[in-house]
């Protein structure tokens, strides 16, 4: 089958709009541009930067770090913020979410190393960022902590929602690269 030059001209088109939208897409994943991609970075950047101590999960810890205590890499998912409705990132109060994130011991792979792990709040409208972690308590079961701690919108996410497959690769990326393996 021939295909003239009008249909050479066609598919040409096609292939440099996929492509020209394909960059699009990846050059708004390097740096995000939108209130959403900024309240994430913002999340993510508050935990890796709190001591792990602030994020604690039923008594697990790090083990006593040597010289530099080591880095605390995390994968986020936001369920939400308050207020819903802002513009600009200065707006947001509150974020709620999910954290997995592992401290990167050197040379310790991920599998062994500690993590801290659930649904989190961070109160940003503080200095520095409030976290609070959703916990059983000896009174209150694990479900009822979050139905108390998170709307309902963002409960039902909470309960049933974690990383995506994507978030989860770019967490283990990262931390094998703090991690030294």
């Amino acid at each position: 089958m021939k295909l003239g030059k009008g249909r050479y001209a066609g598919v040409a088109a096609i292939l440099l709009a996929t492509v020209a939208g394909a960059y699009g897409l990846a050059a708004g994943q390097d740096e995000p541009a939108d209130v959403q991609g900024q309240i994430v970075t913002l999340m993510r950047d508050t935990l890796e930067q709190s001591d792990p101590g602030q994020h604690n999960h039923a008594g697990h810890a790090a083990a006593q770090p040597s010289a530099a205590p080591p880095a605390v890499i995390c994968g986020v998912r936001v369920y939400g913020y308050e207020p819903a409705q802002v513009k600009t990132l200065s707006e947001v109060r509150t974020v709620y979410g999910f954290h997995l994130c592992g401290v990167a011991e050197p040379n310790r792979p991920w599998d062994v190393a500690v993590k801290l792990a659930g649904p989190v709040i961070v109160d940003v409208s503080t200095t520095p960022p409030g976290i609070q972690v959703v916990e059983a308590t000896a009174d209150t079961k694990f479900v009822d902590r979050l139905r108390e701690m998170f709307p309902p919108a963002y409960a039902g996410l909470a309960a049933k929602e974690a990383l995506s497959e994507p978030e989860m690769t770019d967490l283990r990326r990262r931390y094998d690269s703090a991690a030294g393996l």
